[in-house]
């Protein structure tokens, strides 16, 4: 039976978790299909039952979207305080998370687990700032919706068409202390949204046509509650593994597939997997390599890593396992995984020995509690199996070298034992047997340690044992004692090669853990991408004997020819390359994408994106069959992947540090200048004016000078204000001063400031009668508006046409100014939105390229967008789109008319 006692070292190991444990606080995540299946609810009645029995409650956060029955079951809990944080040009109200740890209550609820805090909070996520609260000891009740996990947020968008931006982490979820399954079939809830329990009446209506379809229901409460099932099933394998549970408990059912070294062992993973398609269920496939499977043949050994390979294919969990017993092993890795079903391939043979049992009977002897599936083999599978054991067998006796080796062994025992036999006794002569018997079993192996055992109990008897050189025995009790050391002598050998062969595997174990853990180690020093592909090299090369290119991407995400090696690369072909980083899939060799190349090609996938492909020319192709191997190989990739990523992020916080610093000095170098050019302009307007006002006033070309240099210094004084205003928009001393006003207004100022500019252009407006009232800050938006009717009039020749319009659409007011000039730039449409870029070379137009640049930081300040594109008809369009919200309405008498030519 296998060893039941518990390893010191996890015991040690899960008494400090415990104990780390015990000082957090617990999680409780209420967990449902969608909104309105009532989480908060049944949160709030949960902590009213917690306040009841005297435990401190405290309300951090709780959102009731109006809901009658949960503002009701909120009343009489304590609110937290929340915080001002301001954003833009307004100030939001945010959890206060020092508040809460100063507060410290015993108990707090936080709703929606996924919720993205206001920038400006300690925390990008609440589940973050949950997960300190749980750190200081404090108890949490939360709530998330599945469309929230982010493993099944593309899962739950595929079946609804709608992707939820906020996300929580899996492994938070699983992190819970409890989850509660708040369920309610499709029929109560959509019955709920049309009484409008869940959402306003006409919100209610556009939910249940979009989002809240019945077969959406349906699906994400399923989706719910198998995740539900999958985090139960967690939890139950943990529990036996913290209490030592040894016996299967029959939960669901789930399958172990065993791999022998015959044939059959194809069909056994094949109907396997048939088994658990069927039943929907979870399976493994493993091998067991015991001492006496060591000298398989060549092609016996490939047979089994192409099992493995299929199993996996075929959606399985594979592990190579090492023991003594290969039953022990698969009902020990069975009970540790839970698995109630193990299939087996049935023995045929008509001339077993009748003491020699099958693999089935023993399983079924030693664990009653496990079911096992025989799967039948033909008759070909069964002549290639005993072909196989014959080759096997002709194999293992054609080591006689060894067999010699163990007779010489003994031979030369025998000789020491005559050396000595003059001067002790006859039981101590027996040591050195055994002593024999045990040399050659740990040098090599079982079977010439069982030759040494019969061969020193007849040299000893034949030898030593009165009468001398003869077989005979007059003492009958010298019978026990050949006995006793032939079974001494087998049992020691047996244990000595077993416990070689044990040391071998634990050897070949340790050295790939001490290979992960150098190559992290050198990784985590590598500054360079050059440094992280030659420390890659060198540990691929001496683990997998294998020549390495590695394929980095460059700042646009394009993939880049391999970086040079001092080993030499292998042929890389840059076509299956680019296919396996474009569909991050293994490619080439022992895949099913392009397997007859002699290359394995590995995407690098970091935690954000891909940062390569992986080249790898293996010179022993069979070892990437081996699962321990592959996962060795896989793991290399994913470390190699990490620190490339660490590395470009690390050059991302430098550069970005260099530019905020630089922006800050320009910034003030500008407001500097500004500042000091502000007054000169003004004293030139002024005196430009004032010749006007001499007697008698100026004429002809002197007229003429001073109204050029009025315009100039006007036009200066206005490149300056640009100066000005984007040095405050930088720095955030901008505040906005937003109000309700018609947007006719703004759009009729902009045109008076330029009425001498368009007095050679013909100017449309088409602004909609039935605009509503629009929350901005006029004398900014005004800003905007001129910018954009100013950049036209430099870039569109006199006699043009320019319209500015503006139309209300479901959520935005969208404006904009269009004319029929030379239009924009080819690839530029972006580019000009940039500080000083100019949509035309230096020196055909006047400017600093400052304009539009001011109009998409005020837009964006007002929580719009802008954009700029050719029309197909010619000339170049800006639009602008401000966020409508929830304007008052405007007596219609009263509405200004706008609409018609200027």
């Amino acid at each position: 039976m296998p060893d039941q006692r518990p390893d010191p070292d996890q015991l040690l190991s899960r008494l400090n978790e415990e104990e780390a444990k015990a000082k957090r606080g617990k999680l409780k995540i209420f967990f449902g299909a969608s909104a309105g299946v009532g989480k908060t609810y049944a949160m709030l009645g949960a902590a009213r039952q917690q306040l009841l029995a005297g435990v401190d409650v405290v309300i951090g956060i709780v959102e009731t979207h109006g809901r009658m029955e949960t503002e009701v079951m909120a009343d009489g809990l304590e609110y937290l305080p929340l915080r001002d944080i301001p954003y833009r040009d307004r100030i939001l109200k945010e959890f206060d998370l020092d508040g809460a740890l100063r507060r410290k209550p015993a108990l707090i609820l936080m709703d929606e687990l996924a919720h993205s805090n206001v920038a400006g909070s300690r925390h990008a996520k609440r589940w973050q700032d949950i997960d300190e609260l749980l750190a200081a000891g404090i108890d949490v009740y939360s709530t998330v919706n599945v469309q929230h996990l982010e493993s099944l947020n593309d899962v739950v968008s595929g079946i609804t068409g709608i992707r939820v931006w906020e996300t929580v982490p899996d492994k938070a979820f699983d992190a819970a202390d409890e989850v509660v399954l708040v369920d309610l079939p499709p029929d109560e809830l959509l019955q709920r949204l049309q009484a409008g329990k869940v959402y306003l009446a006409n919100q209610a209506e556009r939910a249940i046509r979009n989002f809240f379809r019945k077969g959406n229901l349906i699906a994400l409460r399923e989706l719910a509650l198998r995740r539900t099932a999958d985090r139960v099933d967690s939890q139950m394998l943990q529990y036996r593994r913290d209490q030592l549970v040894s016996s299967v408990w029959q939960t669901r059912d789930s399958l172990l597939a065993c791999i022998g070294t015959g044939s059959g062992a194809e069909k056994v993973i094949r109907t396997t997997a048939r088994i658990a398609s069927r039943l929907e269920a979870p399976w493994h496939a493993i091998y067991i390599e015991t001492p006496a499977l060591q000298r398989q043949p060549e092609q016996s050994r490939h047979r089994i890593l192409r099992n493995l390979k299929l199993a996996e294919e075929l959606g399985a969990q594979t592990a190579t396992l090492s023991g003594g017993e290969a039953d022990e092993m698969a009902i020990k890795y069975a009970r540790d995984h839970n698995l109630a079903k193990i299939v087996v391939g049935r023995n045929h043979s008509r001339l077993r020995r009748p003491w020699h049992r099958s693999f089935a009977d023993r399983i079924g002897q030693r664990a009653p509690d496990l079911d096992v599936l025989q799967v039948a083999r033909s008759k070909n599978e069964q002549d290639s199996a005993k072909s196989i054991q014959e080759r096997g067998d002709e194999n293992t006796f054609e080591q006689w070298s060894a067999y010699a080796k163990a007779a010489l062994g003994c031979a030369l025992a025998g000789l020491a034992a005559a050396l000595l036999f003059p001067i002790v006794e006859l039981p101590n002569i027996v040591m050195v047997f055994l002593l024999a018997v045990v040399l050659v079993s740990m040098r090599y192996g079982r079977g010439p340690g069982v030759l040494a055992s019969f061969l020193s109990v007849a040299i000893f008897d034949f030898a030593f044992v009165p009468p001398r050189f003869s077989f005979a025995v007059t003492d009958v009790q010298y019978l026990m004692t050949f006995g006793v050391m032939l079974a001494v002598g087998l049992i020691t050998g047996q244990l000595t090669a077993g416990s070689k062969y044990q040391a071998k595997v634990a050897m070949r174990r340790e050295q790939r853990v001490r290979s992960l853990y150098e190559m992290s180690r050198d990784l985590s020093a590598a500054l360079m991408p050059e440094q992280i592909a030659e420390i890659g090299e060198r540990f691929i090369v001496a683990e997998l004997s294998a020549k390495a290119a590695f394929m980095l991407t460059d700042e646009n995400d394009q993939l880049q020819p391999a970086l040079a090696s001092a080993n030499g690369l292998p042929a890389v072909d840059m076509g299956i390359a680019q296919w396996a980083f474009d569909h991050a899939e293994a490619a080439g060799q022992g895949t099913n994408t392009l397997a007859a190349s002699p290359i394995l090609y590995l995407p690098l996938k970091a935690p954000m994106r891909l940062r390569g492909v992986l080249a790898l020319e293996m010179r022993n192709t069979d070892r990437l069959l081996i699962p321990e191997q592959r996962r060795l190989l896989d793991t290399f990739a994913s470390l190699i992947a990490i620190a490339l990523e660490r590395v470009h992020y690390v050059e991302v916080a430098q550069n970005t540090t260099v530019q905020m610093e630089s922006e800050r000095l320009r910034n003030s170098v500008l407001s500097a200048i500004s500042h000091d050019l502000r007054t000169p302009m003004s004293v030139l307007v002024g005196l430009a004016d004032s010749m006007f006002l001499t007697q008698p006033p100026p004429t002809g070309p002197q007229a003429e000078i001073a109204r050029s240099l009025k315009e100039e210094a006007l036009r200066v004084s206005d490149q300056v204000n640009n100066l000005l205003d984007m040095a405050r928009l930088q720095a955030g001393r901008v505040e906005l001063n937003r109000q309700w006003q018609p947007l006719d207004e703004v759009v009729v100022s902009a045109l008076k400031t330029l009425e001498r500019s368009f007095a050679k252009y013909q100017i449309k407006i088409a602004l909609d009668e039935s605009l509503p009232l629009v929350n901005i800050d006029s004398v900014l938006m005004e800003r905007v508006i001129y910018n954009l009717l100013e950049n036209t009039v430099k870039y569109t020749p006199p006699g043009s046409e320019v319209e500015i319009g503006a139309r209300a659409t479901e959520r935005s007011i969208d404006i904009w100014v269009d004319d029929n000039g030379p239009g924009l730039p080819e690839g530029k449409e972006e580019m000009i939105f940039k500080k000083f870029e100019r949509g035309q070379p230096e020196g055909t137009t006047r400017g600093v390229g400052l304009g539009l640049a001011i109009c998409r930081a005020i837009v964006e300040a007002h929580g719009g967008e802008i954009h700029a594109e050719n029309r197909p008809q010619g000339g170049a369009r800006f639009v602008l789109s401000l966020p409508k919200g929830n304007p008052p309405q405007l007596d219609m008498d009263d509405e200004p008319e706008v609409q018609g030519e200027h």
